[in-house]
C-alpha cells in the first residue's frame, strides 16, 4: 500500500487533514489508534471511526515479524514477512537506530553482498517501508532510520521519498536522522533537494578506482568516484549535513596504500565522514575480512591525514546477520561468489 493511497482512503472515510495526520502519526509511531486524551468518539467522523479497527489490522499486516535475532552488540536483526509472502530484513541498531529495506532483493549486484546475488524481486511500497519502522518501534524506541537494508533506494525513489516525507513529519524523526544510502544514481542528486524533508546522504564508495568500482558494483551507474564526491559535496553544502561515505573494507581488494592515498585525495577538506566497515563474512564467499587491528590502523592513518574516519562494526556479526543472510537462510539459498581480480 502506498501512503498516498492510504491518504485517499482516509479522505473517502470523511477524514479531514487533522484526522489524516492523527492516523498516520499513531501508525508510524506504533501507537494504538485510540491513543490520546480525547476520545475518538468526540471528534472523529463516524465512517472513519467505524473503519479504524480493520484499517489498523491491515496496516499491521504490511510488515509482520517472522523471526528476531539479537546480537551481543545490542543490535537485533528482524526477518519481516510482507503481506504477499515475500520477506525483507530490518535491523534495530544500538542507540535507537533502525536500518530498513526498500526492495525485495536488489538489482545493483554488489559482489560482496548477499542481497545482490538474488537480484531484484520487487519494489516495496512506501507503506511497507514505514510499516518496518512501526514494527520496530513496537519493540524499542527508534529515533534514526537508515535506508541501507535490502535494496537500492534510488531504484525505488518515489516510494522511498514518500516514506521519508511521512517519517520526517508526523513520524517525528529529525531530517538529518533519516539517512538515504545509495550507490550514486544521478536522480538522487536531483530529487532529494526538492523535498520538504531533506535526508542525510550516505554514498557507497568502496574504492577510489573507477575500474574496480565497476567490478565490485557491476550494475551501479557509471559515475566516477570523483564525480560521486563532487555531487556529494554539493548536497552536503546545500543541506548542512556531512556526507557519509561507505567503504566495505575487503582484505587484499581495497585496503592497500594506493586506496588510502586515493581517499585522502578525494575527501581531505570535504564536508564528509568516512564510514569504514570491515567486510561481513559469509559462508561460501571468497572475500576475507581484514583483522580489526589492520582496520583500526587504516582508520587512524586516514584520520591523521585529514579525513574524518569512523570504524564501524557491522551489526549482528555473531548471528551471521549480514544484509540478505536471514532471507537467504529462510529460503535455503546457498550462494557461490567469485573473487574480483
Amino acid at each position: 500500500m502506498r501512503i498516498e493511497t492510504l491518504r485517499q482512503r482516509l479522505r473517502e472515510l470523511q477524514a479531514g487533514p487533522a484526522h489524516e495526520r492523527r492516523v498516520l502519526r499513531l501508525w508510524s509511531q506504533a501507537l494504538p489508534q485510540h491513543s490520546g486524551r480525547r476520545r475518538i468518539e468526540d471528534f472523529m467522523p463516524r465512517p472513519l471511526r467505524d473503519a479504524l479497527p480493520a484499517l489498523a489490522l491491515e496496516l499491521a499486516g504490511l510488515a509482520r515479524l517472522r523471526s528476531a535475532h539479537p546480537g551481543a552488540d545490542g543490535s537485533e536483526r528482524l526477518l519481516v514477512d510482507l503481506a504477499d509472502g515475500q520477506t525483507v530484513e530490518s535491523v534495530l541498531l544500538p542507540r535507537d537506530g533502525l536500518c530498513v529495506s526498500t526492495q525485495v532483493g536488489c538489482a545493483v549486484g554488489c559482489v560482496f553482498c548477499m542481497t545482490g546475488r538474488e537480484g531484484l524481486v520487487r519494489q516495496l511500497d512506501s507503506g511497507e517501508i514505514v510499516a518496518q519502522v512501526a514494527l520496530a518501534r513496537g519493540r524499542r524506541p527508534v529515533k534514526k532510520v537508515v535506508f541501507m537494508g535490502m535494496g537500492e533506494p534510488a531504484h525505488n525513489l518515489d516510494n522511498v521519498l514518500e516514506a521519508i516525507d511521512l517519517l520526517g513529519t508526523v513520524g517525528n524523526i529529525g531530517h538529518k536522522s533519516l539517512v538515504f544510502s545509495t550507490v550514486g544514481d544521478p536522480r538522487v542528486f536531483e530529487r532529494l533537494p526538492q523535498g520538504r524533508v531533506k535526508p542525510a546522504l550516505a554514498l557507497s564508495l568502496h574504492t577510489t578506482r573507477a575500474e574496480l568500482r565497476a567490478q565490485l558494483l557491476p550494475r551501479a551507474p557509471r559515475i566516477s568516484p570523483e564525480q560521486l564526491v563532487a555531487e556529494g559535496e554539493r548536497y552536503a553544502r546545500a543541506t548542512g549535513y556531512p556526507i557519509q561515505y561507505q567503504w566495505t573494507l575487503i582484505e587484499g581488494v581495497n585496503d592497500g596504500d594506493d586506496e588510502l592515498d586515493g581517499i585522502v585525495r578525494l575527501l581531505a577538506g570535504k564536508y564528509a565522514v568516512m564510514n569504514m566497515i570491515p567486510f561481513n563474512s559469509v559462508d561460501g564467499l571468497s572475500f576475507q575480512r581484514p583483522s580489526w587491528e589492520r582496520a583500526a590502523a587504516i582508520a587512524r592513518s586516514l584520520h591523521r591525514r585529514g579525513v574524518l574516519t569512523k570504524l564501524r562494526q557491522s551489526a549482528g556479526q555473531d548471528v551471521e546477520g549480514g544484509c540478505g543472510q536471514l532471507r537467504a537462510r529462510s529460503r535455503r539459498v546457498i550462494p557461490v561468489y567469485p573473487l574480483v581480480n
